[in-house]
This record gives structure tokens, sequence and C-alpha cells, in this order.
């Protein structure tokens, strides 16, 4: 994902007071670890999810509070027209 210029700090406050009902679903939907990296010299932000055993997260783009939350964050980084943000897919090259 890509932050839009100038954005990082007011992107971080937003995750700092990430809505309870949003932490939950997240929680319920099998995300066990959740972490967001930002590279401040180019705005891409690198995120990794630990995911449970039968997790959900593939109906997560469909929810009401996921919808909310991107159309509440699509003003600070790159989005789709749906305002769902503009993913890259990284390919493992490594693992120890």
């Amino acid at each position: 994902m890509k932050l839009l210029p100038g954005k990082e700090d007011v992107y971080e406050d937003r995750h700092n007071k990430i809505w309870p009902e949003l932490s939950s679903l997240l929680k319920e939907s099998g995300i066990e670890e959740y972490h967001i990296f930002l590279d401040k010299d180019t705005g891409v932000l690198f995120a990794f999810q630990r995911l449970g055993e039968n997790n959900q997260v593939k109906q997560l783009p469909e929810h009401p509070i996921m919808k909310k939350w991107w159309a509440h964050m699509q003003d600070l980084m790159e989005t789709h027209v749906d305002h769902s943000p503009v993913v890259k897919q990284l390919e493992n090259v490594f693992t120890l």
C-alpha cells in the first residue's frame, strides 16, 4: 500500500484510535497479529498478518465496517474507486 505525501502522522494517529468494532471484526475474522510498517522515504506501507486456522479474512472486503474504514482512510492513501487500498502482493524470496 502507499500513503500520500505528508499523511504519515494522520495515518498513524487514525490507527492508534482504531474503532473497537473494527478491531473486534479483525480478531473475530481470525487475524491473530497485524503489523503495518512504513518506509518514510517512499510512503510505502508493508502489512503483515498472522492468521489463525479457519480464518475468514476473505470475507472482510464485503463487511460494512471494513468499507466504512476504507472510506475513512481513503484521503490518506492510494485507493481504488471503492476506497479499498491499492495493494501490491509481494513474492516471498526467503524464509528461515
